[in-house]
């Protein structure tokens, strides 16, 4: 049980207020877009000078969510042609930049249109085919490249994707030609280099590590550069984790922050320094929240079937985790009399591997009782499988919103 985590009170008010209005068992999505703002002014704060914060809107990409965080930070970091549409419908514009493998053409010349800041350059052959596109529209582009380094194994984290055979960035070994690639290329500038090594990082001093190894090679990737006067960004991307385990002892930012700004103040020629945050920024603000359906035992386990499941909350099966689980009964005193046992969060679908949560010790538990799940507002709805079994999509209510009054809103299809 997530008994060191706290639902604020107007949350909890939302909660109560949507239940009243829903005719069947509830399974719904809550944003605390006030602790949204908060969190990321917190974390723009802690910024060293000459240091950036992006939103990686891949982490949710919710008009809300974007229209919260992107008055707070520096710009979004897009990574598909329908991230580049949500981006730019925004209520506040924001530079943004595009990365990822496998471009399509068509978004290139979308995203050089809509008056894209950058790209980050995946491979020689998206060199070509960018330089191609920024010819027939007449512009001179931006580009990062985004290097693929070799890496100690103690700087690992459990989802890497630099320092192995992966699709993502260009060899190390391969840099220099790249750059040429790049400088040869008439309608292409290079500015800078990008570099987002692995995700899930929860260790503050390993990656701080990592980070001071970007900076030992920064000198040595600039001076590839036919102008390296003109390339002045780092791009170290994102890919602090969340620990959902233990959700009070979380990944330490400001010793991050302050570390780097140390780091930064002792370099001759530093660079302009970029961060990439999505889950880091938009887990906190998030609430899932479903209805127990059912009761049982099965072979000496504990059940609870609840409305919903890994069709609408696909994260702790994508992180093979146990998420953690508030429990709130629908007659509190009753619930405070009832037996306490470990049970096991299930959804609704036919399957085995639909399970939220394993071993929960709760007490009292009933039909028609509400679990929470919070850190619930990063790749949680947005990476679901929400077609399987045809259930209906569960709704979204953005709490604080100050745009309008919103009602519960059902989801936009998972693409």
């Amino acid at each position: 049980m997530a008994e060191h985590v706290t639902i604020p009170d107007h949350m909890l008010a939302a909660i109560a207020s949507h239940r009243q209005a829903c005719r069947e068992p509830m399974a719904a999505f809550f944003y605390d877009l006030p602790a949204l703002a908060a969190r990321g002014r917190a974390m723009k704060a802690a910024l060293p000078p000459g240091v950036e914060l992006y939103y990686a809107i891949k982490a949710n990409s919710e008009a809300a969510i974007i229209d919260t965080l992107a008055p707070v930070v520096d710009g979004l970091e897009l990574s598909s042609g329908g991230e580049i549409a949500r981006a730019c419908a925004c209520s506040t514009p924001r530079p943004w930049v595009l990365s990822g493998p496998g471009k399509l053409d068509a978004d290139m010349r979308d995203a050089m249109t809509r008056g894209v800041e950058a790209f980050h350059v995946e491979s020689l052959g998206e060199v070509s085919r960018l330089q191609a596109i920024a010819a027939s529209l007449d512009r001179l582009q931006a580009v990062l490249l985004r290097i693929n380094p070799a890496l100690p194994p103690d700087l690992s984290s459990r989802l890497r994707m630099a320092g192995t055979a992966t699709p993502f960035g260009i060899d190390e070994a391969q840099l220099a030609d790249a750059v040429r690639a790049v400088d040869d290329a008439p309608n292409l500038t290079l500015v800078g280099f990008h570099v987002h090594a692995m995700s899930h990082q929860q260790c503050e001093q390993r990656h701080q590590r990592l980070l001071a190894s970007y900076l030992e090679r920064w000198p040595r990737w600039r001076a590839l550069a036919r102008h390296p006067e003109r390339v002045t960004q780092l791009n170290v991307g994102g890919g602090i984790g969340v620990n959902y385990l233990q959700p009070s002892a979380q990944f330490d930012w400001p010793g991050l922050c302050q570390a780097l700004g140390q780091r930064l103040e002792a370099m001759r020629e530093p660079p302009l320094v970029r961060f990439e945050i999505g889950r880091f920024l938009s887990a906190f603000c998030g609430y899932y929240v479903i209805e127990v359906l059912d009761t049982k035992v099965s072979h000496g386990e504990g059940f609870l079937v609840c409305r919903g499941g890994t069709h609408q909350f696909r994260l702790p099966a994508a992180q093979g985790h146990d998420h953690p689980v508030i429990h709130l009964p629908r007659e509190p005193r009753r619930a405070s009399a009832g037996e306490r046992r470990p049970w096991t969060v299930v959804g609704q679908l036919c399957t085995p591997k639909d399970v939220l949560s394993r071993q929960q010790p709760l007490q009292g538990v009933a039909v028609g009782d509400l679990l929470v799940l919070p850190l619930a507002g990063a790749y949680g709805y947005n990476i679901s499988h929400a077609d399987f079994l045809c259930h209906p999509r569960p709704d979204q209510l953005f709490v604080g919103d100050s745009r309008e009054a919103r009602r519960p809103q059902r989801a936009e299809p998972v693409s």
